[in-house]
């Protein structure tokens, strides 16, 4: 599975994503961090940003399998989430001149063809495989979860390549071949709930998926199959929890998860604004609401800054599933805990927080708070630069308090500690998310797919763009010009 919740029954699937592999793809050796002149604007840097996170997917991929890296540089398997992220990149680097139509074909049906001869189970696939050879890694599960992550990527390649052209064609088979095989039914041990994952050595977790999290896109997806669809009472069962869930967060009342990600993950590709299940029309609210108040609330409690960390305020804040320092050391006179892969997070009765911030905790949210995540992804820049971004864009997280040794300087424009690694996971959704907010592309393309329209409708979503008929194709609709990022009026109007 991805990622979990500190305290969630989803959360105790995964810490394991610090460990490492012994093989990855090498890479063309990228270019350096560009250096802007102060004062930055987003209209400037927003373009840089998307652009280099792109450039993650396109330059460390296996172009002989498309498999991509859990992280990099350090030597990883292969993330099928992530390679999920990556066809979800591919057209979108089209879009913006990044890559030629024909080379995002060419690598999409490389991708593609690799996962419909795969070695996967009732058609889900291993959570980890070798970038090589795609073989199982890390004794890693069928992840529910991380298959569907990979299965939007490949239904969004499906909306994309739409022409009669030989390779759309084959694009669109084999993306019917993949999702189509999938029989969501069999993960289903206790129905109607879906069970987090499968191992050969002990079989199904113990665990189904439950209350809000990422894992809202497996139930749209099992929802909206054509050949092994869950039944409707599946997303009842799913969201029975959520009563526990929802409460106040200074001053802000929502459906709560802790880990920004987790109101990031499904809304790479579904629009929510307007739409609304059962749940969300008794609260009157949808889930683009939801994690509105979700990212507001982690920006408060970065201006509240109950435990004193260095950096923490208006403008630097953003706390999710990252790596992190790893180790025991002294803060402000005491002995703290620095995490390393961990679920961070701000939730009533669940904050997990050790001073680390990820980018992509703040970045990913650009769609539903424009007016605060872009000052906060410019501070961010503005204040440590090169030291946390550079060829891949920002690296995946940083922590201001972290130091080896009480006694070490702080260095000007870098804080304590940096990784050394982009996060495949983490690199995706800031790439999508810009893409969203500057034209809204996937989200346009996706409301035109017909299971994932039949998963939100057997889930009970009505209204907003639901109610109308499917939005224009790619091929029919060009990209919108962006409207004025770096302001509070983007393409979403005042937010």
């Amino acid at each position: 599975m991805t990622r979990r919740s500190g305290r969630s029954a989803a959360v105790m699937a995964v810490t394991a994503w610090g460990l490492l592999a012994s093989l990855c793809v090498s890479a063309a050796e990228p270019s350096p961090a560009a250096e802007f002149q102060a004062p930055i604007s987003a209209d400037r840097f927003l373009p840089d940003l998307e652009e280099r996170t792109f450039r993650f997917f396109w330059e460390t991929a296996n172009p002989r399998n498309g498999l991509i890296p859990d992280r990099y540089p350090t030597p990883s398997f292969a993330s099928i989430a992530g390679v999920g992220f990556a066809l979800t990149a591919y057209p979108i680097g089209v879009q913006r001149g990044y890559i030629s139509r024909t080379e995002a074909q060419e690598r999409v049906l490389v991708t593609l063809r690799f996962f419909e001869r795969e070695t996967n189970e009732h058609g889900f696939f291993y959570h980890w495989i070798d970038m090589q050879t795609g073989a199982r890694t890390n004794n890693s599960e069928i992840s529910t979860v991380d298959t569907a992550l990979l299965l939007a990527g490949v239904l969004f390649c499906e909306s994309y390549f739409d022409t009669h052209d030989r390779r759309d064609v084959q694009i669109r088979r084999l993306a019917e071949s993949i999702y189509r095989r999938v029989d969501w039914t069999w993960a289903q041990p206790r129905p109607p709930g879906i069970a987090l994952g499968w191992w050969p050595e002990s079989g199904f977790s113990t665990l189904d998926w439950r209350g809000y999290n990422e894992a809202m896109l497996v139930y749209l997806l099992a929802l909206g199959s054509p050949t092994h669809p869950v039944n409707p009472g599946a997303w009842k069962l799913w969201t029975a929890a959520y009563d526990k869930q929802w409460g106040t967060v200074y001053n802000l009342t929502y459906l709560s998860f802790a880990p920004l990600f987790g109101y990031q993950y499904t809304h790479v590709w579904v629009d929510f604004r307007g739409i609304r299940d059962a749940f969300m029309r008794k609260h009157g609210l949808d889930y683009f609401e939801n994690s509105r108040r979700a990212t507001y609330a982690q920006r408060r409690y970065a201006i509240a800054n109950p435990m004193a960390w260095q950096g923490y305020g208006r403008n630097v804040w953003g706390i999710s599933a990252s790596d992190g320092p790893g180790a025991h050391e002294e803060y402000r006179g005491k002995q703290y805990s620095f995490l390393h892969y961990a679920a961070r997070g701000v939730a009533p009765g669940q904050t997990v927080d050790d001073g680390t911030i990820a980018p992509t905790a703040a970045i990913s949210s650009l769609p539903f708070a424009p007016e605060i995540v872009l000052p906060a992804m410019l501070e961010m820049y503005r204040r440590y630069g090169s030291s946390i971004y550079s060829a891949y864009g920002f690296f995946d997280a940083f922590n201001a308090s972290f130091r080896k040794s009480p006694t070490d300087p702080l260095r000007p424009g870098h804080p304590g500690w940096v990784d050394v690694d982009y996060i495949a996971i983490d690199q995706g959704p800031i790439l999508a998310m810009i893409e969203n907010y500057r034209s809204g592309l996937v989200w346009r393309l996706m409301r035109a797919n017909a299971y994932l329209r039949r998963g939100l409708e057997r889930a009970g979503f009505t209204g907003g763009w639901l109610a109308g008929p499917p939005t224009l194709s790619a091929a029919e609709e060009p990209i919108a010009v962006p409207g004025g990022p770096g302001t509070a009026n983007g393409p979403f109007g005042s937010q």
